[in-house]
């Protein structure tokens, strides 16, 4: 991930309700003139450390709470398998993203729990009400429409994105993420071996699309998902 890239991040925010999406049949959204700021939580149920970001993402932005400030959304790594314990919403993919963010970033590793803003670290995320509240301010360098459709287990989303800025339209892209919210897990294993662990905005897939393609800054594309087997309580699509 190139910060110096545009990213865009789609919200259907007509989606994210305490109303399980299993009960929406579709629905639709539109971006807003502002910024909606994107916090990223890279975790991990192998690290000790992990739980209270976890529990920080999950009281700072709730998953019911349709208006807020900024989109959160969590990656959980795989680099700490190797201490005993598989986590299941761990990625290859996951750890990868992060590992490019490192890159783009001119930084030497990556950890856990470890936060971004608009792609840059945030070390004092237990803190970062003024921050947030800063990105917000800046006025949104895309428009996005969204429209989710849900049949069955399968989840169609058609997303219609501007970039304004011809200077920004060559380095854009649109991602859709399915995440998930309610989840739990005893572990028996690693460093937080005998503890249940509880997970909100749980990136269950990722997809990406070219941005400007169709000329002139704009972007249709369409995305489709298959509802994961564990369903959380809150299902979204972000």
């Amino acid at each position: 991930m190139d910060t110096s890239k545009l990213r865009i991040v789609v919200f259907a925010a007509a989606c994210a309700t305490a109303i399980p999406v299993q009960a929406v049949q579709s629905c639709r959204a539109a971006s807003s003139p502002q910024t909606l700021p994107l916090v990223e939580l890279y975790t991990s149920e192998g690290c000790d450390c992990c739980p209270p970001a976890d529990r920080w993402l999950s009281k700072r932005f709730p998953a019911a709470d349709t208006h807020g400030r900024a989109l959160a959304i969590a990656f959980h790594v795989d680099y700490w398998d190797r201490l005993g314990w598989a986590d299941r919403f761990a990625s290859a993919a996951n750890t990868e993203r992060q590992y490019a963010a490192m890159r783009a970033n001119a930084a030497t590793f990556v950890y856990t729990p470890q936060v971004l803003l608009q792609g840059h670290d945030l070390r004092d995320w237990a803190g970062s009400d003024a921050a947030v509240e800063r990105a917000t301010r800046a006025p949104a360098r895309a428009s996005i429409a969204v429209d989710a459709t849900i049949t069955g287990d399968t989840v169609v989303v058609d997303v219609d994105a501007n970039v304004a800025d011809a200077a920004a339209r060559g380095d854009a892209q649109v991602f859709v993420a399915y995440a998930d919210s309610g989840l739990q897990s005893d572990v028996r294993a690693g460093e937080n071996r005998g503890k249940r662990l509880q997970h909100d905005h749980v990136v269950r897939a990722l997809q990406a699309a070219d941005a400007g393609s169709g000329g002139q800054g704009r972007t249709r594309a369409r995305f489709e998902f298959r509802k994961p087997r564990e369903a959380g309580v809150a299902p979204t699509l972000v």
